[in-house]
């Protein structure tokens, strides 16, 4: 399975000190059905773990996300700053993820090419 990072979800993973290895495992529970949950329209919700602490208190990070073949991480926030996300907010989401979703390999390649898209690389070692 690929997974992408958008721009500003990087950033915020930068400003959050969210590792690559931490969404792989999220992406990874949700290949296995373990969905914090599903918001519907392809976009899912699940919990990152701050360093050194539990999941319940860190992170909320949305991603887009079809079981076998993609995830897109597009959002997340931190649980004390946020309780979720508001409709208008979850409407435009699924409007992302259904554009998302219809990428084709060139368009994704297009898109990590010119930084729109980060591909995370996931290491199964480092992972387990």
């Amino acid at each position: 399975m690929r997974i992408f990072k958008t721009k500003a979800f990087a950033r915020f993973a930068g400003k959050s000190h969210i590792r690559d290895v931490a969404l792989c495992r999220a992406v990874r529970d949700a290949a296995r059905g373990l969905i914090a949950a599903d918001l519907g329209g392809g976009v899912i919700k699940q919990r990152i773990a701050r360093a050194g602490q539990g999941k319940s208190g860190g992170f909320r990070t949305l991603i887009v996300f079809r079981a076998g073949t993609r995830a897109f991480a597009v959002h997340g926030f931190a649980k004390n700053e946020r309780v979720n996300i508001e409709k208008d907010e979850l409407a435009a989401l699924k409007k992302l993820a259904a554009e998302l979703l219809a990428y084709d390999d060139k368009t994704i390649a297009r898109a990590v090419g010119s930084g729109t898209l980060t591909e995370v690389d996931c290491d199964a070692k480092a992972i387990s």
